[in-house]
């Protein structure tokens, strides 16, 4: 968990690298459009924040008033990224509407072209690694500062794109459609951040394939069992709770079903790990056939 926090705060400091080579760009050029891409960088540098904030006090143990541990401050920092992300849209889309009224030509478009371009390769670097540790830690927050990294990509290499052609053609305006159009996909963008957020603080299932796998480690360690049924799964930032009930013969002692109920938790929390396994065991007659687990 401290390899994650040291990278939401690194990833602080790359986010400010980042910002001032794509602003000194906008401010070489004054292109719109690069404008665009170096606000964009300013929501990257507080969502980066909010990622470090997130983390640090998810990494908090569980206390009395607590008892599930912290892990949901990653949803509300993926949360706030999301509503940053369409702040920035929106003032994107104002500089865009006045330089369309009264466009500028471009001032040494090649030197700026190049420190977006520098700034691009940074942010491609650092957006590898904060999806290769974010996977790896299960971090929502690492995660959807990565997804934000990538979203960034994509409309920086537009904007390049376009403020060459600018530059090569002398089509003014086109920096201003080329910042509206960065703006609208930096709306879609946040707005798929907060909606996938929203499900994380909502208590969202698993995966169906993360299910399989809960199912498929059940069956295949609950030996001496009946059955399992009421199998539940939530998320609440890398931790996954996962809660079943579990039925067993009647005349068996309670150190067996304690046995098998250790075994079934240990192959669930291989299959998916920072998992909390809960499982309440039944008499056999509160079986429930259809649509029950099958231990094998």
């Amino acid at each position: 968990m401290r390899r994650v926090v040291r990278l939401a705060l690194l990833g602080v400091f790359v986010g400010i690298v980042v910002l001032g080579l794509k602003y000194a760009a906008y401010l070489v050029t004054g292109s719109v459009a690069l404008y665009s891409d170096a606000l964009e960088s300013i929501i990257n540098v507080a969502t980066a924040l909010a990622a470090f904030f997130a983390v640090r006090l998810s990494a908090v143990p569980p206390d009395a008033n607590h008892p599930y541990g912290h892990d949901k401050a990653e949803y509300l920092s993926a949360v706030l990224e999301g509503a940053l992300i369409v702040v920035a849209a929106l003032a994107i889309m104002r500089k865009a509407y006045l330089g369309y009224l009264e466009p500028s030509p471009l001032n040494a478009p090649a030197a700026g072209l190049a420190l977006n371009a520098l700034a691009s390769a940074i942010n491609g670097v650092w957006c590898w690694v904060l999806f290769r540790y974010g996977k790896r830690n299960r971090s929502p927050a690492l995660l959807a500062d990565a997804r934000h990294l990538l979203t960034d990509l994509f409309t920086s290499a537009g904007v390049l794109a376009g403020v060459a052609v600018v530059a090569l053609t002398g089509l003014l305006v086109l920096d201003s459609v080329i910042a509206i159009l960065v703006a609208i996909y930096i709306l879609w963008s946040g707005w798929g951040l907060v909606r996938q957020s929203i499900g994380g603080l909502m208590d969202e299932a698993v995966p169906e394939e993360t299910l399989g796998d809960i199912k498929r480690a059940i069956s295949s360690t609950a030996d001496g069992a009946i059955e399992a049924h009421d199998l539940r799964t939530r998320h609440a930032g890398r931790m996954t709770f996962i809660e079943f009930h579990l039925v067993v013969p009647g005349a068996m002692s309670v150190a067996e079903s304690h046995a098998i109920c250790d075994r079934i938790e240990a192959a669930v929390k291989e299959a998916v790990p920072d998992a909390t396994v809960t499982i309440h065991v039944e008499p056999e007659h509160k079986a429930k056939h259809p649509g029950a687990i099958p231990i094998v």
